[in-house]
């Protein structure tokens, strides 16, 4: 069968002359309804991926393979999903790949479960867990809609009871007070793992540095993306007037066994040597 051939359960992606975009999944008898008139499943079946049909008032749509940027834009949600310029870099970050094993806390409305679970359809895995049965349902629908989720093992649990996992490559935390659950973080991964946290305010980061600095990471970095697009247009190119700025603030770290002795060991200029030692008073200070 041809690739380009459009069959049952793919996802396509139909745009009118306006650039509507419809995002659909094709099931027996769909129909997709649209300013122009309604799309059958007979109509969709017997196009291909790149043509471009007509609808039953004879205006023309194209007809493309969803993308994972348009799977994602059009799962559905009850919560904010994390926008995918936050999701690509988040997978980069933490080496997602075919052979990844990942952990993810909570679920959410599914969004960057349904990435990972995309991107590690190797021999990776996923377990990702909720503790609201609302959000873990969801997950699990919106799985089921992208076509991925076989290698997702979902967790109805607070995970202040732990991790069922003890060797994970990656894991990932979007959580209102994830400095409770470093502890449960590091006995999940393997030494040298990656970890991220998604936070939305300031003082949850500072708090979470904080509580890292107790703990057993190294490498810890504080970022977000920003994505400002441009028009495509040769002779007068030229930023769009609003852009995706700040949507959260991505926490990165490495978990490292002997992180006391490596630190003691780096080499520090004299502004990074008083920041180590204010932060040996903190640890002594808080262990009072």
């Amino acid at each position: 069968m041809c690739k380009n051939n459009i069959m049952l359960q793919d996802i396509v992606v139909l745009v009118s002359p306006k650039n509507k975009r419809y995002v659909k999944k094709i099931v027996p008898q769909i129909q997709i309804h649209t300013a122009d008139g309604t799309f059958s499943e007979d109509i969709l079946c017997n196009a291909r991926y790149g043509s471009i049909i007509s609808s039953p008032k004879g205006v023309p749509y194209m007809i493309q393979k969803a993308s994972l940027y348009d799977i994602l834009l059009a799962l559905k949600r009850k919560t904010q999903i994390i926008y995918p310029k936050d999701i690509a870099y988040i997978c980069l970050r933490l080496g997602i790949g075919k052979d990844t094993t990942v952990i993810e806390a909570g679920s959410g409305s599914g969004g960057l479960t349904t990435a990972f679970s995309y991107l590690t359809s190797g021999k990776g895995h996923v377990y990702t867990y909720e503790m609201r049965e609302e959000f873990y349902e969801l997950t699990k629908r919106n799985l089921a809609w992208a076509n991925v989720g076989e290698n997702v093992t979902q967790y109805h649990r607070d995970i202040q009871e732990g991790f069922e996992q003890t060797d994970a490559d990656a894991l990932f935390l979007d959580v209102r007070e994830p400095w409770l659950y470093l502890e449960q973080v590091l006995k999940a991964v393997r030494p040298s793992a990656m970890c991220a946290f998604l936070l939305p305010t300031t003082n949850q980061v500072s708090t979470l540095l904080t509580y890292m600095e107790r703990y057993s990471f190294i490498d810890i970095e504080v970022e977000e993306v920003l994505i400002r697009k441009w028009k495509a247009i040769p002779d007068r190119l030229r930023p769009y007037d609003r852009m995706v700025a700040h949507t959260s603030f991505l926490v990165f770290a490495r978990h490292q066994h002997g992180k006391e002795e490596w630190e003691k060991a780096q080499s520090r200029g004299t502004r990074e040597h008083k920041q180590y030692l204010a932060k040996l008073a903190r640890l002594e200070e808080r262990e009072e």
